[in-house]
């Protein structure tokens, strides 16, 4: 939980700040906004050099100058985060962000990068929150997109750790993760690649990870389906996560979701996710879920509903999966009845609309 005890002394941040009639418009219709296009004034970086970070600056966004062999590059050397921000009235608040720093350092640790400290990245986190106020937007729906990001710079070729890294975070407005908004979502099941394998780098938000989604990604675009939902490595058999989420099955009155193995990557929301069915009473499960359960509750009626979540589409219900070419109806492809309580208590304490039992909310101070 968010300390302000701990956020007292201000960091040694060097501002360097756009001219006010030189900063961007912001967009006129920021739900209309594609996902990570729109990006605001300003950013903030340090570099870690000689043992240290240093160099701590909010400063223009914009290019990165990198020499062309700068270990980043060659040999995906490269983690980050996804956060968000929210504005209603005067108040700009953040969710369970230390929980995105601590997983921000375990990826470092994974991908033998320096870790940093929470305190500092949170402070200069909301050093730059305070100079991009006007960038969080007020419309239900929306948010301030977040995305910390660490990478080697050393320009040397040769796989071993980098002596120099660079830690900045950028900022955009968005609307909807999907285009469709908060309406059921296609996934196609691939179980020709695999994502991660127990013992890899599944469980750290690591740039290759994503890379390696690719191909299948294409593969669901051709049967008109949005989003990958990877099966294990060794079995092709046991459900993992959707490319940008983790997912939860629910059969009948359980409510399940695979168990964090190291595979996967340990969600913010996921955890959310099993608090509140908690707090409703419920008793979530993390277990292993064969994709022939889940088809075979499909056919049976068993599966009562599927949905993933994450902090960029927040919960995202799943309307059909497409399983050996066959395409599979999810809760008669509508919303279910948890999926959209669980969507509107977490847009709700997200945006400090109600009640935050858990004490998940930072304000931007």
């Amino acid at each position: 939980m968010y300390n302000p005890e701990l956020m007292c002394l201000r960091m040694n941040i060097e501002f360097d700040l756009v001219p006010k009639d030189e900063r961007k418009e912001k967009p006129t219709d920021v739900l209309q906004v594609s996902f990570g296009t729109v990006f605001s004034d300003h950013m903030f970086s340090t570099r870690h050099t000689g043992g240290s970070w240093e160099d701590a600056r909010i400063h223009p966004f914009g290019p990165l100058s990198l020499n062309p062999a700068a270990q980043c590059l060659h040999y995906a050397h490269a983690i980050f985060e996804g956060m968000k921000a929210y504005r209603r009235g005067d108040r700009v608040l953040l969710f369970r962000p230390e929980m995105n720093f601590k997983r921000l350092n375990d990826s470092a640790e994974r991908m033998v990068m320096p870790t940093i400290d929470p305190n500092f990245a949170l402070q200069s986190l909301i050093e730059l929150l305070k100079i991009e106020y006007e960038w969080v937007p007020e419309v239900p729906g929306s948010s301030l997109y977040i995305r910390p990001t660490m990478i080697a710079t050393e320009p040397k070729l040769g796989v071993r750790p980098s002596l120099e890294y660079l830690y900045y975070i950028i900022l955009g407005p968005v609307g909807p993760y999907f285009k469709e908004g908060f309406a059921p979502v296609k996934i196609f099941v691939s179980d020709k690649y695999v994502r991660a394998v127990k013992g890899g780098t599944g469980a750290a938000k690591t740039s290759g990870n994503y890379a390696a989604c690719l191909l299948a990604g294409t593969d669901a675009t051709k049967v008109g389906y949005s989003q990958v939902l990877w099966l294990d490595a060794l079995e092709r058999k046991w459900i993992e996560e959707v490319g940008t989420m983790n997912l939860f099955v629910r059969f009948d009155d359980e409510v399940a979701t695979p168990p964090l193995g190291g595979s996967i990557l340990p969600g913010v929301t996921r955890d959310s996710v099993l608090t509140l069915a908690k707090d409703y009473g419920l008793t979530p499960k993390e277990r292993m879920i064969s994709i022939y359960e889940v088809i075979e509750g499909l056919s049976s009626g068993k599966v009562k509903e599927i949905f993933g979540c994450g902090t960029a589409a927040i919960i995202a219900p799943v309307g059909s999966l497409w399983y050996k070419d066959t395409p599979y109806e999810v809760s008669n492809g509508q919303t279910g009845e948890l999926t959209q309580r669980l969507f509107d208590d977490l847009i709700g304490i997200q945006s400090g609309e109600r009640e935050d039992p858990h004490g998940w909310i930072v304000p931007v101070e």
